[in-house]
């Protein structure tokens, strides 16, 4: 058996745990280790799972504040490091702020937790 980069296969491998696209390159292994860094604070997990919930969005800050019980800097705070890490896309509407999912990135995640 031949890997997807040319090396071969443990047979005793269990292809359940390889990803379907081969290891991934360094550029990539960078940019999705600093997203999950970003998802490892339990706030931002939760506001990024509020969104989710909600439709991917867009929801105001005022809305994330409310649903989340935490507060409106916290929650800013929150929002302007999902942003940054490329997992939401920020609208401003008059004095209004909303976020949504950038759901290319979120889809990309996902599909590298499942495996699939």
């Amino acid at each position: 058996m031949v890997s997807s980069h040319g090396t071969t296969k443990n047979p005793h491998i269990n292809e359940c745990c390889s990803l379907s696209n081969g290891p991934l390159d360094q550029a990539d292994s960078v940019h999705l280790a600093q997203q999950f860094k970003v998802l490892a604070d339990p706030a931002r997990l939760r506001l990024l799972s509020i969104l989710c919930d909600e439709g991917c969005g867009p929801m105001s800050v005022s809305e994330l504040t409310t649903l989340s019980g935490l507060s409106q800097p916290t929650v800013s705070h929150h929002l302007a490091k999902l942003r940054d890490a490329g997992l939401l896309a920020k609208r401003q509407t008059g004095r209004t702020v909303t976020h949504e999912v950038q759901k290319q990135a979120f889809t990309a995640l996902c599909k590298l937790l499942s495996f699939d």
